[in-house]
């Protein structure tokens, strides 16, 4: 899983932009180093560019251009200038030169008048505004999240259309982001696809650049409010917030009122609403001469005023048709909505801010003096730092403060008796690794400690071993630790079985490292080394081992070595050292180090030198006294970086002349005339001619002997050297070879080849140079790209020049460098290679078969790779190859991205096998292949027709409604289709028929009457034939009833009959409305529903009154338009019966409260909002009081208590475990008390359960 990228310094401090030119002219990038001297490279399309007449380059201090003279359309490519480790691409868009068109006078169209022109269209809604090329300004970047382009706000009208786009940088993400539409604070609106919303997505492969969309279709009012777009990978989150402001469509003055009708909308009361009928403008006019004049006319309002006798005068001069339409609206009219007196503008139903933000709740109120309060959960909010309360004109302001998750709650203002509700949501922000874990190798029983730092202190992360989720064992063994925004986790005493992928998850980002635990293994990359010394000399043994925390022990002939002013021990990193200075004959003896907690023995001797002093006669011929002269070349081995100290007796007198040369390589400044050689020449009886004491190479002379030093032996001192001692009598020459062996040079960078999924191959070449001594063999050493810790993969050396690394992650760039090893020790690590991500081809597709085959088409589908990777998927390549030949030849041109294929231009008769593969930057998969072989043939197929079910029984319309017909069928070759109706050919100007290779389609865009019938499908091929029935019934509302007859009124009854309507519209009469009305008010109230017979019996009418009558008739499609009504009222006469009513004692409705509906155990997860509910009843209306284990709630802001028609509510807001326990609700009345309990646990998942416990042990 790959890491988050690190922000990097650029060596520019001026970068070069995207430019666009004009086709022939020329094309200037500018570019600023931070230092000057800078080398500056300059690429076209990946291919460093040289100075030419085409291209100029410049370079002025730190200053630096690049000159495209006659820009051409083959210059538009990308472009990068490279300072450094830094590269800015950048890009050059030619676009061609602007064409003049001369226009003659008759093509030259009249201009519209102002009035006549359309209005400009919105850049958000119907149509985009295309801007100038010149003056386009460039798109925001984004520097900090994921997004190029964020979704701006927009604005539309009704009906209008609208498009908010998103743009996402793909340059450094493996795979295609993943993006999310939301509007308000939690509504998906991935599920909401359909006819107003559409979501598109595509991928700019040049620019390497996401774009989402999202299209809103037709939008109503509804739509208006917050939106946001999340877009996350794996290891990066980011949001943004805009906001949709939807306007009401102008209304004109040629608006049909009986449209405005048909375009109602159904209130959440219930309440109609006809947006377009508030205000109409009705057009008067006077006469042909007199021009028209409009005026603003409310219908409504006429109505209102009107008595109910002209409603239908009123309706026939608007228009108006739908009279119960508008006597059920006007009936509501009256209902006013009460209008709030101490408010002018309340509280808006919810707002939202980020956590740490500031937010402000304002409300105007209608009396300037008036007082107000804010309660928060139904406590009062008292003036603090955080809540501030202001007071300006009518306007009251509440002030929160850097709002946490505490303020997350509901809110109100209060004016006297009045309240505003409103509901604040505080958002937490997702929490991103800011510093990633880093890979670690250790040796077994070290302590491992992780650390990654996140964007929040206190943020709780989830730590995961391997996929496992980690949690506190019994042992301790896992240690989880927080200081401020660093997370720790801390494994102590590691074992073998500790190794693995260590992951840190939090809610907006995951970073993985390995962990690899070894053996504990010493490596001695030197040891001491035998040393002859004489007296008053220095003495050092020095070794190194492979661990530099390794300590150890110097022993003397098997005892330990104590150091004091003489003899020191030192041990610096992974170098141990044994100093004796001033050697005396007692220090000659076997040297021992042994390492602590290793089997290991590093042994070497202390030789010491004792110099002879013999009598030596006059006219004694010079002689050089070596031990080694026997030998032949004379060779002695430094270790480079050692001090070489060479003691050589010499003898004679008189006392002989010291010339020490170096064969083939310069030593001094003194030349020897005559000879090749550069000389040291020392003369015992010229004391100013020795040569100084400090350089590195020297001669030392004394009485008896001279030493030949060399400080920091270096390569380029090897050779031969050659001493020569002269006096009169004669001379003595020999000849030492000093050889200089030192760790080997780096090797090369390291090749990497055959990368797989979680491994790859590395390969590198031997050192140029071994150092003297043969390479042992070599360390391999790999990081990722974005850290800095090197691991190493073996401790063991590897023998062989090739390696296979494992154990790596899918789709992180890592990188890999060698050491060598020999005798001396371990060489300089080689140069890093070429950056590698670690990737696997897909698997082979899935499901691959024929769908279809014809005489030149064979249509081919499939399904997608079971496992793609992190390399996704650019696409298939299908093949064919001929049978019995082994030759595949490709299907179609290039990669296609769809998961079918159509193959055309194919030999009929040809047998053809086909294959698939998936392809993606890995490489290709293996191939999914057809078992046999496909003949290219059409496949004669008997007709079928597949009628659906719903059209097995009789398909049911209504008059206006449009039909659609779908029946699929299936037959090869094409069947013939034949529609007939009722035995007859259908007109084809009447109905629509649409047909396919798999469907036929019947579609009637108005349905009428005598479209009702039989309808008969025919398929046909060759002589085989298959046909169907559809039935087809076209219902409309029914005629009124008929003869309606007032029969007989007695008492408080009328009887009435009447007789079915002439015109059942098509359909079976189900019942009739029969309907009463008082003479007086003429208000019509329902007596009957659905009633099936055709007389009736109204009773309980009122004496003294008159009523009049009216039916519906109803069928399936509804009630009849008009009703049947009767001519003459029936009266009810009075009777002279006087009514006494009888006295009642009254009743006492007192009783003590008693639970009806019992309170729930309940079990939930933590951090959802949970409710407990129950029901009681009691007169009077008890007082209820909530507790949590005898603990009383109603202080608790973390409790909200709702009591509504009896249903008791308790909200538990965002419970933890700490929240469960047992519940009790208690009412209490004058004539007594009840009470019931139940039990609430609250599960969570272990991370959050063991946060909470240590914040509950630090609040104690």
């Amino acid at each position: 899983m790959p890491e988050p990228v690190k922000k990097t310094v650029s060596a520019f401090t001026k970068k070069p932009k995207t430019t666009e030119v004009t086709a022939g002219s020329a094309a200037v990038f500018e570019a600023e180093t931070e230092k000057a001297g800078i080398k500056v490279k300059w690429q076209r399309a990946g291919t460093e560019i040289t100075e030419s007449e085409k291209y100029v380059i410049k370079a002025e201090g730190n200053k630096h251009s690049l000159t495209i003279n006659n820009v051409g359309k083959e210059d538009d490519v990308t472009y990068a200038v490279i300072a450094g480790s830094s590269k800015v691409k950048f890009e050059l868009k030619v676009k061609e030169p602007e064409k003049s068109e001369t226009v003659t006078p008759a093509e030259v169209a009249p201009a519209p008048a102002a009035s006549e022109l359309p209005a400009p269209p919105v850049e958000s809604s119907q149509n985009t505004e295309v801007i100038s090329a010149g003056t386009q300004p460039e798109e925001p970047l984004d520097p900090i999240g994921l997004f190029v382009t964020r979704p701006q706000d927009g604005e539309v009208t009704v009906g209008g259309n609208i498009t908010f786009t998103a743009k996402v940088a793909g340059e450094s993400l493996l795979k295609k982001p993943s993006v999310k539409w939301f509007k308000g604070k939690w509504m998906d609106l991935g599920s909401k696809v359909g006819k107003h919303l559409q979501l598109h997505d595509t991928y700019d492969r040049n620019n390497k650049v996401y774009t989402f969309e999202m299209e809103i279709i037709e939008a109503n009012m509804t739509f208006a409010g917050g939106y946001r777009c999340e877009v996350s990978t794996k290891d990066k989150f980011d949001s943004s917030n805009f906001n949709l402001i939807v306007n009401e469509a102008p209304i004109t003055g040629d608006l049909d009122i009986r449209s405005a009708f048909r375009h109602q909308i159904i209130l959440p009361c219930g309440i109609h609403y006809f947006p377009k009928l508030t205000k109409i403008k009705a057009v008067v006019r006077t006469s042909e001469a007199k021009s028209e004049s409009q005026s603003d006319v409310d219908v409504w309002e006429i109505l209102r005023k009107a008595p109910p006798s002209e409603y239908e005068k009123i309706a026939f001069q608007y228009g108006i048709t739908d009279l119960r339409g508008m006597l059920k609206r006007l009936k509501r009219i009256k209902k006013e909505e009460k209008k709030s007196t101490a408010f002018q503008k309340k509280l808006d139903p919810a707002y939202q801010v980020d956590k740490g933000q500031k937010i402000k709740l304002m409300v105007e109120v209608a009396n300037p003096d008036a007082d107000v309060k804010w309660l928060k959960n139904g406590q009062e909010i008292q003036v603090s730092g955080r809540y501030i309360f202001e007071a300006i004109g009518n306007k009251r302001i509440l002030t929160i403060n850097h709002c946490s998750l505490a303020d997350d709650a509901a809110y109100e203002c209060v004016v006297g008796e009045e309240k505003s509700f409103t509901e604040l949501f505080v958002k937490e922000p997702p929490i991103l690794i800011t510093h990633p874990l880093e890979d670690q190798m250790v040796m077994v029983g070290e302590r491992v400690e992780f650390e990654c730092e996140v964007s929040e202190e206190g943020a709780t992360v989830k730590w995961e071993k391997d996929g496992i989720e980690l949690t506190r064992e019994e042992t301790f063994k896992y240690r989880f630790k927080k200081d401020g925004k660093k997370q720790y986790l801390i494994i102590n005493d590691s074992t073998k079985e500790d190794s693995g992928h260590y992951t840190v998850k939090t809610n907006g980002g995951v970073s993985v490292a390995e962990l690899i635990v070894q053996e504990k293994k010493l490596e001695v990359y030197q040891s001491i080394a035998d040393l002859t010394v004489k007296a008053r000399d220095q003495a050092v043994f020095k070794c190194e081992v492979s661990d530099e925390n390794v300590k150890g022990i110097w022993l003397k002939n098997g005892k330990e070595v104590v150091p004091d002013e003489r003899i020191k021990i030192s041990h610096i990193g992974r170098i141990h050292k044994l100093t004796i200075e001033d050697v005396t004959p007692g220090d000659e003896a076997d040297y021992s180090f042994i390492p602590q907690g290793f089997a290991y023995n590093l042994s070497a001797k202390l030789q010491f030198l004792e110099v002879k002093i013999d009598f030596v006669p006059r006219e004694e011929p010079p002689k050089i006294h070596l031990d080694c002269l026997g030998q032949s070349p004379d060779t002695i081995v430094v270790v480079a970086g050692n001090k070489l100290r060479l003691d050589v007796p010499i003898s004679g007198d008189p006392t002989p002349t010291v010339i020490w040369q170096k064969v083939n390589k310069v030593m001094s400044h003194q030349a020897v005339p005559g000879t090749t050689y550069n000389e040291f020449i020392c003369y015992f009886h010229c004391p100013q001619l020795l040569f100084e004491s400090e350089g590195r190479v020297r001669v030392e002379m004394h009485e008896d002997h001279c030493v030949f030093i060399i400080e920091g032996a270096e390569k380029e001192d090897e050779g031969v050297y050659r001493v020569i001692v002269k006096n009169p009598v004669g001379e003595d020459k020999a000849d030492i070879t000093v050889k200089v062996i030192d760790v080997p040079d780096p090797p090369e960078a390291p090749k990497i080849s055959n990368i797989g999924e979680d491994y790859c191959t590395v390969q590198w070449q031997p050192p140029k140079y071994d150092g003297g001594q043969p390479v042992l063999g070599y360390i391999l050493e790999r990081k990722k790209k974005k850290s800095y810790r090197w691991m190493r993969l073996n401790f063991d050396l590897l023998k062989e020049l090739t390696y296979e690394a494992k154990r790596m992650i899918e789709g992180v760039v890592y990188e890999m460098r060698i050491y060598a090893v020999n005798s001396i020790g371990m060489s300089r690590p080689s140069p890093a290679s070429q950056p590698f991500m670690p990737i696997a081809p897909p698997s082979e597709p899935t499901h691959f078969t024929v769908e279809d085959v014809s005489d030149s088409t064979v249509a081919l589908k499939w399904r997608p790779p079971e496992r793609i990777g992190a390399g996704g998927l650019d696409g298939y390549i299908v093949e064919y190859c001929k049978d019995g030949s082994t030759e595949w030849i490709p299907a179609l041109p290039g990669l296609t991205e769809r998961t079918s294929a159509l193959i055309k231009d194919l030999v009929t008769g040809d047998k053809l096998q086909f294959r698939i593969k998936a392809i993606n930057l890995a490489g290709e998969s293996g191939a999914a292949i057809i078992k046999e072989p496909v003949t290219v043939q059409e496949i004669l197929q008997r007709p079928k027709i597949w009628l659906p079910r719903h059209l097995r029984q009789t398909l049911v319309k209504k008059v206006g409604e449009t039909i659609n017909i779908v029946i699929p069928f299936q037959g090869k070759p094409r069947p013939k289709i034949i529609w007939m109706k009722d035995g007859q050919t259908l007109d084809s100007k009447d109905v629509g028929i649409r047909n396919s290779n798999t469907d036929t389609i019947l579609f009637i865009r108005r349905a009428e009457l005598h479209h009702s019938g039989a309808y008969e499908v025919t398929l046909q091929i060759e002589n085989m034939t298959d046909k169907v029935t559809i039935t087809m019934q076209i219902i409309d509302k029914p005629g009124p009833p008929q003869n309606i007859k007032l029969v007989d009124v007695w008492g408080f009854n009328a009887a009435l009959e009447w007789t079915p309507p002439q015109d059942d519209g098509n359909a079976q009469i189900l019942g009739y409305t029969v309907q009463k009305a008082d003479k007086k008010t003429m208000e019509w109230y329902t007596v009957f529903d659905h009633y099936r017979r055709t007389n009736c019996v109204v009773s309980d009418l009122i004496m003294g009154n008159e009523y009049f009558f009216r039916i519906f008739s109803e069928n399936l499609c509804g009630l009849s338009e008009t009703a049947a009504t009767t001519k003459n009222p029936a009266y009810i006469q009075k009777t002279g019966t006087t009514y006494k009513p009888p006295s009642y004692k009254e009743h006492d409705f007192s009783e003590p409260p008693k639970f009806t509906h019992p309170l729930v155990n309940r079990s939930v997860i933590a951090g959802y909002n949970t409710t407990l509910s129950c029901a009681v009843r009691g007169i009077p209306k008890p007082k209820i009081f909530w507790y949590k284990n005898k603990m009383d709630l109603s202080g608790d802001a973390k409790y909200r208590m709702f009591s509504k028609q009896g249903v008791l509510t308790l909200e538990i807001r965002k419970p933890t475990p700490f929240d469960g326990g047992c519940y009790t609700c208690k009412a209490v009345n004058e004539c007594g008390e009840a009470e019931i309990e139940c039990r609430l646990d609250v599960r969570g998942n272990q991370m959050n359960l063991m946060d909470n416990t240590n914040t509950a042990m630090k609040n104690e």
